[in-house]
């Protein structure tokens, strides 16, 4: 794999994106509730670890201990790296001035010290959510991805659907911001059919990808994407 690449660790998937994420860049997963984003996420720090890199992952939603829960769960053993390649950190957006430093000006100083080189925010749209005006959302939301992309990592950020319109984010902005955006979604072929999981690459900057909706399956340990088979 090109040393430009970063792999997300998901047979199938790395093969849509060409190989994996371009370094450097921010990668957004856009899905409706219970598509597995969150597991999209801990499969691409889980990958990091194991290729002995530093990765941060950042919860606006679950506690650190449950995150761990879930990886262990995964039958992934976090004690070889707890407390030295993995940091994870819990943020509270009920509480607006300390997410919004916390996000601006903490979270880039800690992935400096750390020397992390992947990085999860897990869900973005809760920050979002944060800002009433739209201006001020974009504006900040603007200041955030550029002083990503500056540091040396490979940020993924995860992003609520729309609930009126599964393929755009809540606020229709960060996947306009992001340089590779991954939609999750609910497929059924018609009303008696069962329901499928299907990921598409919608867009990827600076790179050929997948066109193609792909059928996926989370098992127990592990995510796989079937790029040999069609959704219906």
């Amino acid at each position: 794999m090109s040393s430009d690449r970063v792999a997300f660790g998901i047979p199938g998937l790395d093969e849509m994106l060409s190989g994996g994420l371009i370094r450097r860049t921010v990668a957004t997963i856009n899905g409706m509730y219970g598509t597995g984003k969150t597991s999209f996420a801990l499969c691409y720090i889980w990958t990091g670890l194991r290729n002995d890199e530093n990765v941060i992952y950042i919860s606006l939603e679950e506690s650190s201990d449950r995150i761990r829960t879930y990886m262990e769960l995964r039958g992934w053993d976090l004690s070889p790296y707890l407390g030295t390649r993995l940091t994870l950190v819990n943020l509270d957006p009920s509480n607006f001035h300390l997410a919004v430093n916390s996000v601006k000006n903490e979270l880039p100083e800690l992935i400096r010290s750390l020397g992390a080189t992947r990085v999860v925010i897990d869900p973005i749209s809760l920050f979002e959510d944060l800002f009433d005006e739209d201006v001020e959302r974009r504006r900040e939301m603007m200041r955030i991805m550029e002083g990503l992309r500056a540091l040396d990592c490979t940020v993924v950020i995860t992003t609520e659907s729309d609930r009126n319109n599964p393929f755009s984010s809540r606020h229709n902005l960060v996947e306009y911001l992001s340089d590779t955006v991954i939609l999750l979604r609910y497929a059924r072929g018609d009303v008696n059919s069962d329901v499928h999981l299907a990921v598409e690459i919608v867009k990827m900057r600076m790179s050929s990808h997948s066109r193609e909706v792909k059928p996926f399956e989370m098992r127990h340990d592990s995510i796989i994407v079937y790029t040999e088979a069609n959704v219906f």
